[in-house]
């Protein structure tokens, strides 16, 4: 049986932390769960903290920075033969690790299944695919589990990123030969942004990060016609997230030149 490590980043999350982790104690084991807080200014700190004293399998870590800078750290502290993440603000299905294990058999990184806890028409959002050598790679970073041997080769998430750290490492991964593979039974049940504004904010920093992809990796949308990103954005609240996208995207472009290169 593989040991999971479980790598959350938190920062003041004391109305859903209990929940999640109420939804992480009795998994299968052997796991563990990393919580890595950016020093929360709220009482995150505190009910982690008691969750740990009666679970074993509980670490509360603090690490203040970008959450690639967080996850990182996380992934340097797991004992686990595999690392999965999953947000501050999720719930886990009962069989969640138990399903991750299992597409760990066939897979060198595992996609779970996101269901959202919102509205009917937040929840039919499909996000903007971003393919490379054919292979999707816009998972996001939640509910996706890597074998821990791939991540150290990797380097971990790129802390350059402030946005779609998740894609860019899922680009490197395909780049590198692994494999990656969608277990539908792996299931966390998400919490769609609450207020407009939230929602909006969500949308910019999407578009933002897809064109920091760019600066690192060059033209990875050249092979996605403007007709292949309208087809899946057809609801009302998919054209407004495009377009809000969009406008993050151009942001980008006007205040980030080029991706440091290292000397």
């Amino acid at each position: 049986m593989k040991k999971i490590s479980v790598v959350l980043t938190t920062k003041n999350e004391e109305k859903n932390i209990g929940k999640l982790l109420e939804s992480l104690k009795n998994q299968e084991e052997p796991y563990e769960i990393l919580v890595v807080d950016s020093e929360s200014t709220d009482k995150t700190k505190y009910i982690v903290k008691k969750y740990s004293e009666k679970n074993k399998n509980i670490k509360l870590l603090i690490h203040p920075g970008t959450r690639a800078e967080s996850m990182n750290y996380g992934i340097k502290q797991a004992t686990g033969d595999a690392i999965s993440f999953i947000g501050g603000d999720d719930i886990a299905d009962k069989d969640w690790i138990k399903e991750i294990r299992y597409g760990l058999k066939n897979a060198d990184i595992v996609v779970g299944d996101h269901i959202s806890r919102g509205e009917e028409q937040v929840r039919n959002i499909e996000n903007v695919k971003l393919f490379h050598k054919g292979v999707n790679i816009s998972y996001p970073g939640t509910n996706t589990t890597y074998k821990k041997e791939i991540l150290d080769k990797l380097g971990g998430f790129d802390p350059w990123f402030s946005s779609a750290e998740d894609l860019e490492i899922n680009l490197r991964a395909v780049e590198e030969g692994y494999k990656i593979i969608e277990n539908k039974k792996a299931k966390i049940y998400y919490r769609p942004k609450g207020t407009a504004i939230g929602f909006l904010k969500q949308s910019f920093w999407y578009g933002y990060g897809r064109k920091l992809i760019g600066l690192k990796h060059g033209r990875v949308w050249e092979k996605h016609s403007m007709k292949d990103v309208l087809i899946t954005q057809t609801s009302l609240f998919g054209l407004v997230r495009l377009l809000i996208g969009f406008l993050g995207y151009i942001y980008c472009v006007i205040t980030i030149r080029k991706y440091p290169t290292k000397k």
